[in-house]
């Protein structure tokens, strides 16, 4: 066996390696292309070549730039249940949602039992509320239960991010002992850190991942294990979270209840997710709008997630121009009328110029937006704009001769 012990090097990379933007723009153009094939039969047969071809990962970002019943399709061309939950884990809201309308009660109650608890919750959030009810009576009993504690737990807290599928040993089990119930047990995710605890489930330590690799298999662990120095509550901010495994750099954060209990685990996979939402969540408070909607949603649904924020605005402005009209003295010309309206209309196209250019910068720095497809973005989001201006303009219009500003 050779270890390399050099620094890290440099890899060539041949020029016809595609970034991961390229790949997505390359893959999004063949499944357009396939999807406007003559006959249904010559559809499915390209789009499962496709789907043969791509992971379910590439696959699930593509489905969220397509028209729902294009994801559907991509869907269901791929063949095994596992990438089929790999998919649905993976793709935005409104996929999931397209596909759940489509597919039968026990195909769903497949796709839950092969996902971890913790991912299994965020994707039954997108099921309808009988359909909820239906597959989680099918699913298997333990795991039920599991998603169910998990989904007890407050949203944007320790315990929605935690996953309740983890090892955890007492402190005189072997090394050898603890690696073959691991190996036994494959669907469950192995942290880089397995947690030692007491005959009541209080955590006493844990041991890292390679010195079950590097140590004989007859050594307790007890022997190997170290303190536990941070761990957090169910109840604590998925924001507290975040800035401790930032500062620590710890892989696996242990989520304890409140008599101490080790109940799950925080991987740093889990608080990547967090950060993402939380800078989404930021961004659109700056910019005022809460848009979740992917770019690719029709027209309509996304204006409906700005016009909330932009009521605001038209609402604060019609006052202004009713204390502007009050207390000044002027001639009931309507040159003079249109001018108390200056403020509305600048702070509406303010507020509606941000919405789009943090939504639009966001999209094309996260790489939702691929450098092909640019030019389509800008494009509809000025089209966006200019139904908020109509919509915005005639509701204005409507208001001020309904209070008689005139």
């Amino acid at each position: 066996m050779t270890i390399n012990t050099e620094g890290p090097r440099t890899f060539w990379r041949p020029s016809g390696v595609s970034d991961t933007s390229q790949l997505d723009d390359d893959l999004i153009e063949r499944l357009e292309d396939a999807f406007h094939q003559s006959t249904r039969d010559v559809v499915l047969h390209d789009v499962a070549k496709i789907a043969s071809e791509h992971s379910a990962i590439d696959l699930a970002v593509a489905a969220s730039r397509l028209p729902p019943h294009a994801r559907v399709v991509l869907y269901q061309n791929l063949s095994e249940i596992s990438d089929k939950s790999t998919f649905m884990i993976n793709t935005d809201s409104s996929t999931r949602i397209a596909v759940f309308r489509e597919i039968a009660y026990e195909e769903s109650k497949e796709l839950i039992e092969h996902m971890p608890p913790d991912e299994a919750v965020e994707v039954v959030e997108d099921m309808s509320e009988r359909t909820y009810r239906k597959v989680i009576e099918m699913v298997e009993v333990t795991k039920a239960a599991r998603i169910r504690e998990i989904e007890k737990n407050a949203r944007n807290t320790a315990g929605r991010l935690m996953t309740n599928e983890f090892f955890s040993f007492l402190m005189d089990v072997t090394i050898g002992e603890a690696s073959k119930i691991i190996r036994n047990y494959p669907g469950i995710d192995l942290t880089s850190r397995i947690f030692v605890v007491d005959q009541s489930g209080h955590i006493l330590g844990y041991v890292p991942s390679r010195n079950m690799i590097v140590n004989p298999s007859d050594l307790p662990l007890r022997q190997v294990m170290r303190p536990v120095q941070q761990k957090v509550s169910v109840e604590t901010s998925r924001e507290e979270v975040a800035e401790l495994v930032e500062r620590y750099k710890i892989s696996a954060l242990p989520v304890i209840d409140e008599e101490e209990r080790l109940i799950g685990v925080i991987t740093y996979e889990d608080v990547i997710d967090a950060l993402e939402d939380i800078l989404d969540e930021t961004i659109g408070s700056l910019a005022g709008t809460a848009e979740k909607v992917s770019e690719y949603e029709p027209h309509f649904r996304r204006f409906l997630s700005r016009a909330p924020w932009l009521l605001v605005t038209l609402c604060a402005g019609l006052i202004n121009v009713g204390v502007i009209s009050y207390f000044d003295n002027y001639q009931k010309s309507f040159l003079t009328f249109v001018l108390f309206f200056v403020p509305l209309v600048t702070g509406m196209s303010g507020n509606i110029g941000i919405q789009s250019s943090t939504v639009l910068v966001r999209s094309i720095a996260l790489g939702y937006v691929t450098p092909g497809k640019r030019r389509d973005a800008i494009f509809k989001e000025l089209l966006l704009g200019f139904f908020n201006a109509c919509f915005f303009g005639v509701l204005c219009g409507v208001l001020i001769y309904l209070l008689n500003f005139t």
